[in-house]
């Protein structure tokens, strides 16, 4: 039950830096960083992308974590310690779930920031007073495994509120990676946290490259022909699922060879477009593979160039 986490294990690997030419965004912060620090297990790699805009009260947080353990990670938990600072203070806050929009929501008096697991399900929430020395394996262990989502926490002293976010267990092989993606919103009242959150969900869409309509849910799981086909360089891939799952989308060659992998993460129920560019690819058949729990489905393309 071996923890990895900023208090104790934490050594920076890429110092962290402003993009000064972001890619997908007006502001980019990033850093990397792994455990020599303390040299404890779990041997993980963490990269964080930070992504702003001009105008918008949110950001989005992209975090890449790689085992480089010589084994798989089973049960592996990934989750956040979060320390609300709401007007630059601590203390006297209140934690409370949105359970409808599916956010965590930290607020005193009218201030609001909003917390949003977007690429996996959360399955724990558990909040606590802040004390000194808490960040200890066990206890994140513990925390983490809570299994369910505390509706509120009401913070009474000036210490104020810690919360720690866990999402479904996974098995991480060796040298495999999962990005994991949360929304931070701000508000000067409920209402418009909230808001501005739903806006930070549509740019999360548009920056993965999928649209998701939640309004369109199928009878079953459906995976559609990629259009166009034959396609060159891009095509898009659509797929329906009837219920919250896991989704996996992966592209093979005809060796059954992986090359590519466009979606590892929590979905809700819905119908999704993934665009796939093969630019680095050679003309060919290529099979797309949809996977949801036990369920398989898989379709031909073809690349012509």
């Amino acid at each position: 039950n071996a923890v990895f986490d900023y208090q104790n294990d934490v050594e920076v690997e890429d110092p962290v830096v402003n993009i000064s030419n972001p890619l997908i965004s007006d502001h980019e912060i990033f850093g990397s960083f792994n455990n020599t620090y303390s040299n404890d297990p779990p041997d993980v790699f963490e990269k964080l992308n930070v992504y702003g805009w001009n105008g918008e009260s949110y950001a989005i947080l992209k975090f890449t974590i790689t085992n480089r353990e010589s084994s798989p990670l089973e049960g592996a938990l990934i989750g956040l310690d979060i320390i609300p600072y709401l007007d630059a203070e601590y203390g006297y806050d209140t934690v409370t779930y949105d359970g409808t929009n599916k956010i965590i929501r930290s607020h005193r008096g009218a201030t609001n920031v909003g917390y949003k697991l977007l690429s996996h399900n959360l399955a724990s929430l558990y909040s606590f007073e802040w004390y000194a020395d808490y960040s200890v394996d066990s206890s994140y262990w513990n925390w983490m495994t809570y299994g369910s989502i505390q509706p509120q926490y009401v913070s009474n002293t000036a210490d104020g509120p810690v919360t720690i976010t866990a999402q479904d267990p996974i098995i991480l092989n060796t040298n495999d990676s999962i990005i994991v993606y949360y929304a931070v919103s701000v508000g000067a009242n409920e209402a418009e946290m909230i808001s501005n959150m739903n806006a930070a969900v549509q740019k999360y869409y548009s920056i993965t490259s999928v649209e998701a309509d939640h309004n369109l849910i199928p009878n079953e799981y459906v995976l559609e022909q990629n259009y166009p086909n034959p396609f060159n360089p891009s095509t898009a891939i659509k797929f329906g699922i009837p219920e919250a799952s896991n989704v996996r989308l992966k592209i093979f060659n005809t060796l059954g060879e992986e090359v590519a992998e466009l979606v590892n993460e929590y979905h809700e129920a819905g119908t999704y477009t993934y665009r796939f560019d093969a630019s680095n690819l050679t003309s060919g058949i290529y099979v797309y593979t949809l996977q949801t729990g036990d369920q398989v489905i898989s379709k031909k393309m073809t690349l012509v160039k």
